[in-house]
């Protein structure tokens, strides 16, 4: 536990002229309250109302608030009383105090109607005093650091209404670094294997690119630097609660996903953070669609920043905010920095926003009289800003995440209604199904008899239920020819570990993996559903191969018959992870050439010999040669900084020719042996972020008919 000394230092580094003896008056007498009662870990209960004011320390606040985090107990859990802490601290404390504990027994995750009450007093509450919510949320962040002493059945359902409520109540009042804490804690007891996943993952990735945030860090710092620009740079990785809802949101794997690092410059004036936005720009390329001026319109809660999306090293995406000092010290603290301290001093910053216009805008639109339900949906519509509240015609509310489409919305009605659906009208217009849904719209899904799902929905919809709803639709009306290329994959497969894809080994798949049969199991794997690795460890766990593992090159491509060898086309030069199809050639074999490949025009009258083909999943060992035409600056040692990149991002140079040379640039051929369509990706990204290369493109010759 904090000493009383201790907290009075922790005030004192940023109010000099705090009351001591208010502080420690406060301590003693909480102390003496709470003497006798503790925690469910064991520890003086008096350690948590030490810990809540320690937190809001940390936020520069005012002595009336450090007190009422000491007392904010008091009333509710001893024998004090409002009257005594009036008494012995006066109205403003005893006031606070009394509004903690009030909000301390609203039971905000309750029945709908209960819920919108709470709600009403929740504001109420905030309309009075913000310094209510402020130490009312520290005590929750308290709470979840220590979650672990709790009965299990109370951890989730503590952490489910922190996660619903607390959370995103931080983050609307500007506490985004509180918001982060709170639901990463929260993920911690709702979902403890994704985040122990996510935070493996992230080890793994450290472990075989070595420390990312230091080399981009020190890059940015160089940036500024030839740019005259004083600033300071932080970079971090974001947290797994974080990483998992953005995989969540754009149902992809870890793997897959970019933007996991975040960058934070702060700069000294308001004219600078253009001047480090112009030198990260020019150094590394601005991902479309992803900037964001809060400067020149900030949020309702006086956040102000840059925000701006680079590709960075290894093509790694990298979010950058820029802003100044005061700026950061808003964005910190949010809302609170109304009361926050300077040198004993309020803070006198430009950009805090008033508590009460704050709240005023947030509640303008509340009227007393309206109902619970209308109530209950403005005040979420204006919460859960990473939700889309939209309305049924009836005027239900269903909440999607932002991004949904009425393909989403018709899913989550019903998957009949999903399945059925024709078109969606938003406000009483007609809108293709692609449409993105904004808060408040209302949305009417027109359905037909017969209609059934199109694969292309897939790319349409966001939402977990209505893509599974339509993989599994599209799977019953096309399970044959799904059950058919599942065996395919699995004869595959099996090969690859020296085994054969019998009737009783599939059997044991479904089995182990609990699904009705073996049709089941082909049809799965088919529609891409089931891996071919989840399906060998469900038989041979021993034998299955570890992820990561590289796969043989005679077993690369997958639709081959049992004597069918297969070379790559030398005009398209096909990479694993891209569409391929295969020409087959008598005494040749099988010539593997990319489904946009233009000479395959040449064979359109020949479908006998065209096969469905697909590359193995897995990784694949650089081999692959994939020519990159790449214009250069003609300067000393560009071409070997080129080269250097080239190795840098694991890529062999198996060929360079030089195709054109002028005064001030040169056009080279590399020949470049990479494992696939992402590794390709990569390496490109990599050039194209060189200050001296002026353009790369993958270079493809129709006219090099033939094999490798």
């Amino acid at each position: 536990m904090i000493a009383v000394d201790d907290l009075i230092e922790l005030v004192r580094a940023y109010n000099p002229k705090t009351d001591e003896k208010l502080i420690r008056a406060a301590y003693d007498y909480g102390r003496d309250m709470h003497e006798g009662q503790f925690r469910h870990s064991g520890e003086p209960y008096f350690s948590h109302p030490v810990a809540v004011a320690a937190i809001l320390t940390e936020q520069r606040l005012d002595d009336a608030t450090i007190v009422t985090a000491l007392l904010h107990d008091t009333i509710e859990d001893t024998r004090a009383s409002y009257a005594t802490v009036t008494e012995q601290f006066g109205q403003d404390v005893a006031d606070l105090v009394d509004g903690v504990t009030k909000l301390t027994n609203l039971q905000l995750s309750s029945t709908e109607t209960q819920q919108a009450e709470n709600f009403r007093k929740l504001f109420m509450a905030m309309s009075k005093d913000m310094r209510v919510i402020l130490v009312k949320l520290a005590d929750r962040l308290h709470n979840m650091r220590t979650i672990k002493a709790m009965r299990p059945e109370k951890q989730l359902k503590k952490a489910r209404e922190t996660m619903d409520i607390f959370a995103p109540l931080a983050g609307r009042m500007g506490m985004q670094w509180m918001r982060e804490e709170l639901e990463d804690l929260a993920f911690r007891v709702i979902n403890p294997e994704a985040r122990a996943s996510i935070i493996r993952r992230f080890i793994t990735l450290q472990k075989e690119t070595g420390d990312v945030i230091a080399r981009i860090t020190n890059d940015m710092r160089h940036e500024l630097d030839k740019a005259g620009i004083d600033a300071e740079v932080f970079g971090r990785a974001k947290k797994p609660y974080s990483i998992w809802r953005k995989m969540q949101e754009k149902d992809m794997g870890f793997s897959r996903l970019s933007d996991i690092y975040g960058f934070r410059v702060i700069t000294r004036q308001e004219r600078d953070c253009y001047g480090v936005l112009g030198a990260i720009h020019q150094r590394w390329r601005a991902v479309p669609g992803r900037f964001k001026d809060y400067i020149s319109q900030p949020k309702s809660n006086g956040y102000r920043s840059i925000h701006t999306t680079v590709s960075g090293r290894n093509a790694r995406r990298v979010e950058v905010q820029i802003r100044t000092r005061q700026m950061h010290d808003v964005a910190e603290t949010g809302v609170a920095a109304h009361w926050s301290y300077r040198d004993g001093v309020r803070s006198k910053n430009p950009f805090a926003v008033d508590p009460a216009n704050w709240i005023a805008s947030l509640t303008e639109q509340f009227d007393a009289e309206d109902d619970h339900a209308e109530f209950l949906e403005a005040v979420k519509l204006e919460m859960y800003a990473d939700k889309v509240f939209c309305f049924t015609p009836k005027g239900a509310v269903v909440k999607l995440p932002r991004g949904a489409t009425p393909i989403d919305f018709a899913y989550a009605i019903h998957t009949r209604i999903g399945n059925a659906c024709v078109g969606a009208k938003i406000d009483h217009m007609r809108v293709p199904l692609w449409t993105r849904i904004k808060n408040g719209q209302s949305v009417e899904v027109i359905t037909a008899d017969g209609q059934t799902p199109q694969a292309t929905w897939l790319d349409i919809a966001t939402t977990g239920k209505a893509r599974s709803s339509i993989r599994r639709a599209l799977r019953e009306l096309d399970r044959d020819r799904y059950i058919k290329l599942g065996r395919e994959l699995a004869r595959s497969a099996f090969e690859h570990i020296g085994k054969k894809a019998t009737d009783k080994a599939l059997d044991t798949a479904s089995k182990t993996l609990r699904l009705k049969d073996r049709d089941e199991v082909l049809a799965r794997m088919g529609s891409a559903e089931l891996t071919a690795h989840q399906v060998l460890s469900s038989v041979y766990p021993d034998l299955a191969p570890v992820d990561g593992a590289e796969v043989r090159l005679d077993r690369a491509v997958i639709g081959l018959g049992a004597d069918q060898s297969f070379k790559r086309a030398s005009c398209c030069q096909p990479l694993p992870g891209e569409r391929i199809v295969g020409i087959t050639y008598r005494g040749r074999g099988v010539l593997v050439h990319a489904i946009d490949c233009e000479d395959l025009s040449n064979y359109e009258e020949q479908p006998e010999r065209w096969l469905d083909l697909h590359w193995h999943a897995g990784t694949h060992p650089p081999v692959y040669d994939v020519s990159i035409d790449v214009t250069i600056g003609n300067d000393a040692g560009v071409l070997g900084r080129v080269c250097t990149l080239i190795g840098e991002q694991k890529a062999n140079i198996a060929n360079l020719a030089f195709l054109d040379r002028k005064t001030d640039f040169h056009r080279v051929l590399i020949d470049v042996e990479i494992r696939d369509a992402e590794h390709l990706h990569s390496v490109m990204s990599t050039l194209d972020a060189e200050s001296h290369v002026a353009a790369v493109e993958r270079h493809r010759d129709p006219n090099r008919i033939g094999d490798e």
